[in-house]
């Protein structure tokens, strides 16, 4: 009976495993086009699986800084921008450093195909460097795929929407905040769309699956891609060298599959071709595969977990101050101002969800979103804003019953106080819930 690893590597001496390249010659294009394509996504997976594994950070670490002297100078040297380029993390891919990186990426590989094809013009194939480059390519998009899934299987990269976002027109959200709050709704739908990611992660790390895997990854590449598109998603790039890597596992599959899918006509076995002679070599690098994919699937789903507890459980406001707060008086320097939709100062509504977020609807209809440090003991809110550094307020409040609540703060010089009362934060899009049976379509 074979063992485990036997079912799944296969024997050695299996037909459709072969030991020795076959002699067969590669066309110019095409050994060109490798070399092109071996030189990019070597630059662009690596120093994968450094920094993914724990303790290799500062490794990684290093690596970065190298890359971050070379966008600088060629942010300057080569394209002559007038501003320094800066490698700061803000949350997108797409800045102008993402840009740069790209072309700079670009250009090196190119040099590096100048050289390669200068140097070893007389090779007949790079099958061997072939199978390498793909399993190095598969392991990455694999763990990238499984990162991805993990934090929408455990809803943490697009939680349910915030109770600020139920106080926006459809017309004030942004293309990327409609997307999020579209996926958030639905926490159902968000972790069936991370399943496929994962599942397509998982595919890629059982070599004799990988076929499979690298398709569905391309499914669901080419959605991720699309969404970012028109939904102005910031990571345009990097989805769409992911979509990139996908079709790369698949191309030398087109064949076959077109015998199957278009066809109609037997597809003949795929010829895998060992990395190693020595048989305990193939089976370790089956282990490793293994063992890798399993630790990637665990350490991906506890980092969503901690960020999810963390970020939407752990950082919330405690009761009773959380909630919506309906604004029943509001005072300026003593004199009570109504509730006219015409006053840019008056506020009709506060949210408080989390202890670093502080959200206001004034009367005319605008939300504002506040950075936040609140100090419960001392009963103080510091209010901050992302795109004014100089803007500062402290509010002071009192709770006298879990229902009501006062304010005092400053804003534009002038003294203003509230008073509050809780609201019943129920909307159509958080409590209309699931149907079996609808007689009409109900469509607002």
């Amino acid at each position: 009976m074979p063992t485990l690893l036997e079912a799944q590597q296969g024997p050695i001496s299996d037909i459709n495993i072969q030991a020795t390249e076959p002699a067969v010659r590669w066309s110019l294009p095409l050994r060109v086009g490798f070399r092109f394509a071996f030189a990019y996504f070597a630059l662009f997976c690596f120093p994968f699986p450094i920094s993914a594994l724990p303790y290799t950070g500062t490794l990684g670490g290093w690596y970065n800084q190298l890359w971050n002297w070379i966008v600088a100078w060629a942010g300057k040297h080569l394209l002559h921008m007038a501003n320094p380029i800066s490698p700061a993390f803000t949350g997108s891919g797409d800045t102008t450093y993402g840009w740069v990186f790209l072309l700079c990426q670009l250009l090196v590989a190119a040099v590096a195909v100048l050289l390669w094809s200068a140097l070893d013009r007389r090779r007949d194939n790079y099958q061997k460097l072939h199978a390498w480059l793909r399993l190095y390519v598969r392991l990455y998009l694999g763990a990238t795929l499984l990162t991805y899934g993990a934090f929408k299987v455990i809803p943490s990269q697009m939680p349910s929407p915030w109770l600020w976002r139920y106080l926006e027109t459809y017309g004030d959200s942004s293309p990327m905040g409609l997307l999020w709050t579209f996926m958030g709704a639905s926490p159902a739908y968000e972790a069936f769309t991370g399943s496929v990611e994962m599942l397509g992660g998982i595919l890629l790390f059982v070599p004799r699956l990988s076929t499979l895997g690298a398709l569905v990854s391309a499914a669901a590449m080419t959605n991720v891609f699309i969404l970012n598109m028109c939904y102005d998603v910031p990571v345009k790039i990097y989805s769409f060298q992911l979509l990139a890597m996908s079709v790369l596992l698949l191309i030398p599959e087109l064949r076959r599959l077109a015998d199957i899918f278009i066809f109609n006509r037997a597809a003949e076995p795929a010829i895998y071709q060992p990395l190693f002679v020595r048989k305990r070599l193939v089976q370790g690098l089956l282990i490793v595969q293994l063992a890798l994919g399993m630790w990637f699937v665990g350490a991906d789903l506890y980092q969503s977990y901690k960020g999810r507890k963390s970020f939407t459980q752990d950082a919330r406001v405690k009761a009773p101050l959380f909630g919506y707060w309906l604004v029943d008086e509001f005072s300026v320097n003593g004199t009570e101002r109504p509730p006219l939709v015409t006053d840019n100062l008056r506020w009709q509504k506060v949210v408080l969800e989390l202890t670093s977020a502080f959200g206001v609807q004034g009367t005319n209809g605008s939300v504002q979103r506040f950075v936040a440090r609140m100090d419960v003991d001392k009963k103080t809110i510091s209010l901050t804003k992302r795109d004014d550094p100089k803007f500062k307020a402290t509010l002071t409040f009192a709770n006298p019953t879990p229902d009501l609540m006062t304010i005092d703060t400053q804003l534009e010089g002038q003294q203003i106080h509230m008073k509050l009362h809780h609201g019943d934060p129920k909307f159509l899009l958080n409590s209309r819930g699931f149907h079996w049976v609808n007689e009409v379509p109900y469509n607002r």
